[in-house]
């Protein structure tokens, strides 16, 4: 019976911890779905642009970057609400993030697909592996924060989650 309790209290607070899709911040390059329930003319797919914002109908240009996806989803519904629908049902949802790049010492630096759950070490696997020249104590990631208008660059282990848009730099070694 205590095994059982602790079983649930084990899941429980997973499940409330949250998901790392639910504060993932839109950005520029993500390409995107936007479904209205019953209007076909308000359902369309769109990349993000370079300016962080969309073109979307009835309601022209909307800032994206910085918001989640529920708050995104948010923002139509109040931009739909009342003059052009009585009750809209809004789903955003993710096509392809934006991409992530690997620089530095790598045997193929460059941009590639992210997929959720990549780590320092898959991206690095991803370009190649590492020069001979590699350091494999100083990685480093840069990340935007488009909300903030800053970047950050951070220490990373090889077991760190990157995110769209960052960039992973490998060092070079003295020895």
């Amino acid at each position: 019976m205590k095994a059982i309790f602790l079983l649930l209290i084990t899941l429980f607070s997973v499940g409330v911890s949250g998901n790392e899709a639910d504060n993932y911040k839109l950005g520029a390059g993500d390409f995107i779905s936007i479904s209205v329930y019953g209007e076909p003319d308000l359902s369309i797919d769109v990349r993000i642009g370079s300016s962080g914002s969309i073109s979307y109908p009835f309601l022209g240009d909307l800032t994206v970057s910085g918001l989640t996806v529920k708050q995104f989803e948010e923002k139509i519904v109040a931009g739909l609400k009342g003059p052009y629908l009585i009750d809209p049902s809004v789903t955003v949802g993710m096509i392809e993030y934006r991409p992530f790049y690997v620089n530095g010492e790598v045997k193929r630096p460059g941009s590639y697909s992210f997929q959720p759950g990549l780590t320092v070490d898959r991206a690095i696997s991803i370009a190649g592996g590492y020069t001979d020249r590699a350091s494999r104590n100083k990685i480093f990631v840069e990340r935007s924060q488009p909300s903030e208008g800053k970047t950050t660059r951070i220490s990373v282990k090889l077991q760190d989650n990157i995110m769209p848009g960052d960039v992973v730099t490998v060092e070079q070694s003295f020895f």
